[in-house]
């Protein structure tokens, strides 16, 4: 076994991205983040873009500053957001610029698929949650706009990213499960289903597990780089939340949130769930590492707390939000609450105003202030995380006594005690950088630098992570009377 391994952790997220070094073995993980990167949409003709080329030199010069810091890198892994690709030629030439998953082109393409294949076809065999962005709704609007017919591969994002690294085209399976064009239960593509929709299967690449070796970097790669030739990319779980899960130090009797611009919410079990119940509940099983099922609902989560800073700073008011939050604090609990999965809150755009408008709506108190509008973020949030913890308990009874939250929102002290008291139970908060973590252990592990199964993996998390426990409050009605007004409206 290698005695330390030294790998760069390349994690993109919807909003930023970074390249982190590790240093992981048997009783090591020290992190190191060499380069950050802001990730911000184009609009161009009307159509909301990733800038995936200006993502790639962001990521090769990361990864140059990571080989400069670690003086020699034994591998790179990627993770990223779900759900996006990109379309390759012939050639393996990128074909336009990847759209977002936020842009309006599948508007009521969704519904239209479910009303010629039906709901309970497509949930039987992918259990994905139905969003109207996901990836079998994108390839149907792409085709309907013709471009699909110029592709030869779909690449989602991570493993276009690593394509461009190595010049393998695959697809990884913890990722390719959140397309809507996966069967859970075999993890591999649903044929009937992609033919259905009138999806080319050799669009589709070969799925690959997490801990599968890529291949190598590229001359080009190399000279981008710097890095030694012959270093290999490792395949990780490269949906973002499936790397963070990795690195939630959770044992049996937990829940997890793993929390940035979205809010994953829900268990790990060894199979999935695809009961009628599950559908109508909303709930998603997304693949996961090592065999495992990720049942979990996608929240609505700091994307509302970014979108209404963004909107005060473009309105010329100085927003600071460590200041917000403590002026948050110190209002009334959930005089103000929301439903964050409102359709309205998905498109970028004025985020106070909708809420407001919500709030006026359902006759809830509107929030006037930058800080009560925070408030009301913060208290929905928690909300919503109380009601999904409690429904995917319910829907495959599991005791849960315990509620790991991970990622960004893992810093905000006000949403995790707020989460500690909708739901009723202990948060332990941390670490914050899971999803580089489960990326940098999925390499290393690989690499024969550390061994054993998850529990291994995040036994190790447990011993070298700074982790905070929020208690609950002692349980009252509020968060029942708040949730039954949600519900209600």
């Amino acid at each position: 076994m290698t005695a330390l391994a030294t790998v760069a952790a390349v994690d993109l997220g919807a909003s930023s991205g970074r390249v982190v070094v590790g240093a992981v073995g048997a009783d090591q993980l020290q992190l190191s983040e060499v380069h950050r990167f802001a990730n911000e949409p184009v609009r161009v003709a009307g159509t909301l873009h990733w800038d995936v080329l200006s993502l790639h030199r962001s990521m090769l010069h990361g990864l140059r500053q990571a080989q400069q810091t670690a003086g020699r890198l034994d591998s790179a892994g990627i993770d990223s957001w779900a759900v996006d690709y990109g379309l390759l030629d012939a050639s393996g030439r990128l074909l336009g610029n990847p759209v977002h998953y936020r842009d309006s082109r599948t508007s009521g393409v969704m519904a239209d698929v479910l009303s010629d294949v039906g709901a309970e076809r497509v949930y039987s065999s992918t259990g994905i949650q139905f969003l109207p962005f996901n990836t079998a709704y994108q390839l149907v609007a792409e085709r309907r706009g013709g471009l699909l017919e110029q592709a030869d591969q779909v690449l989602l994002v991570p493993d276009l990213f690593g394509y461009w690294l190595t010049g393998a085209t695959v697809a990884e399976v913890t990722n390719a499960s959140t397309s809507q064009l996966l069967d859970v239960t075999r993890r591999a593509w649903d044929d009937e289903l992609v033919a259905r929709l009138g999806i080319r299967r050799s669009l589709l690449p070969d799925l690959v597990e997490p801990g599968t070796l890529l291949g190598e970097v590229t001359s080009d790669a190399v000279a981008g780089t710097g890095v030694e030739p012959g270093m290999p990319v490792v395949a990780v779980g490269s949906h973002d939340t499936a790397s963070a899960v990795v690195g939630v130090p959770m044992g049996a009797g937990a829940a997890y949130v793993s929390c940035g611009t979205w809010s994953l919410v829900g268990l790990e079990l060894d199979g999935p769930v695809l009961t009628g119940a599950s559908r109508e509940a909303g709930f998603t099983n997304e693949l996961g590492v090592d065999g495992t099922v990720r049942y979990l609902r996608n929240v609505m989560g700091l994307w509302l707390l970014q979108e209404s800073l963004r909107t005060w700073r473009l309105d010329g008011h100085v927003a600071d939000l460590g200041a917000l939050l403590d002026e948050a604090a110190r209002l009334p609990r959930l005089r103000s609450v929301v439903d964050p999965d409102d359709p309205r809150f998905l498109p970028p755009g004025d985020m106070p105003a909708r809420i407001r408008a919500l709030c006026q709506e359902r006759g809830e108190p509107v929030p006037r202030t930058p800080a009560e509008l925070v408030r009301c973020i913060v208290d929905s949030l928690a909300l919503a995380y109380r009601r999904t913890v409690h429904e995917a308990a319910a829907l495959t009874g599991t005791e849960v006594r315990v509620l790991h939250v991970v990622g960004g929102g893992s810093q905000n002290a006000l949403l995790c005690q707020a989460a500690a008291d909708a739901v009723g139970l202990p948060v332990v908060a941390g670490p914050v950088e899971a999803s580089v973590i489960g990326n940098a252990l999925v390499q290393a592990r690989a690499l024969g630098a550390v061994g054993g199964d998850l529990a291994a993996l995040r036994a190790l998390v447990a011993r070298t992570q700074p982790l905070q426990r929020y208690e609950p409050a002692p349980p009252t009605v509020v968060w029942a009377d708040a949730e039954r007004r949600v519900r209600s409206s």
